[in-house]
């Protein structure tokens, strides 16, 4: 039977590569080593550093004296979400990193990654100040209109389009695709990547289920999205904390079978003055 330690590394591998392969906003992930440990557990320190502008070079005097400050924006990881599942041990004695494997990808994939992809782009579509629209995209060229418009909105704010993640209904997209002209063409170029999103990761206010089944929900209030445009240098996504835990039969006291454990907590988030690099286009009232 594998040992309990190497089973573990493996399911961490493969649920590793799952995730990558088939969270849709993965891409938005922030580097792990600019954030540092806040004072509490469900807390991470974000850098964030402002200075000076130019200012007029005098020959006797020289340079006019300028302040760099680094300061740590402290946010809280707003999701922590996790499950226990029970594996009988006569169901598979002899292979239990197969069914384990099978167990935490499956998990992973239809579970896992579907809510935490709909949670950060819910998060990021009902955070206050950033550019929301709703309306009705009925056509392959009010949907154009619609997203020139928000091209040039990010423009204006001067966040990097090839920063900028196009996040997109599918049916939107094809609309604006089957125009098949040089601006429907220039529309969704220069951006860092397309996104196509299933409409059922796709709202602004979800519900996350605590007990029972679990998993998520459109929230009552919430719309769905046609289209959102997310600045990398915007967001602040990271899972602080992701683990794996296993339970062998020996050690579980409840029952002769194994137990596989997974949790995660993270954050997604946008910099206070980097509100502008984010664009959500909903469906009207």
């Amino acid at each position: 039977m594998a040992n309990t330690i190497e089973l573990r590394k493996t399911c961490t591998t493969g649920l590793d590569k799952v995730y990558k392969l088939t969270s849709l906003t993965a891409v938005l992930d922030g580097a792990n080593e600019l954030a540092k440990e806040g004072a509490n557990a469900n807390e991470i320190l974000i850098p964030k550093m402002s200075m000076q502008g130019l200012a007029d070079y005098n020959k006797q005097t020289g340079y006019v004296a300028g302040d760099v400050t680094l300061e740590y924006e402290t946010k809280k990881c707003g999701y922590d979400r996790g499950r226990m599942f029970t594996i009988d041990s006569m169901d598979d004695i002899e292979t239990a990193g197969v069914a384990f494997g099978r167990l935490s990808g499956e998990f992973l994939r239809t579970k896992v990654v579907p809510e935490l992809d709909a949670y950060r782009l819910a998060s990021y579509a009902s955070i206050s100040g950033v550019t929301t629209v709703a309306a009705a995209l009925d056509s392959g060229k009010t949907a154009l209109a619609a997203l020139r418009t928000a091209r040039t909105k990010i423009d204006n704010a001067e966040a990097n389009l090839a920063t900028c993640y196009l996040f997109i209904n599918s049916t939107v997209l094809g609309m604006i695709e089957d125009l098949d002209t040089t601006a429907s063409r220039r529309a969704i170029e220069g951006f860092a990547g397309i996104v196509k999103v299933p409409e059922g990761r796709f709202y602004s206010k979800i519900d996350l289920n605590a007990n029972g089944e679990g998993g998520f929900e459109k929230n009552a209030a919430g719309k769905a999205i046609n289209f959102m445009i997310v600045d990398k240098q915007s967001a602040i996504q990271y899972q602080k904390h992701t683990v794996t835990k296993i339970i062998t039969p020996e050690a579980n006291q409840d029952a002769d079978a194994w137990k596989f454990g997974y949790r995660t907590v993270g954050i997604a988030e946008v910099y206070d003055n980097k509100k502008d690099g984010i664009y959500v286009h909903t469906v009207a009232e």
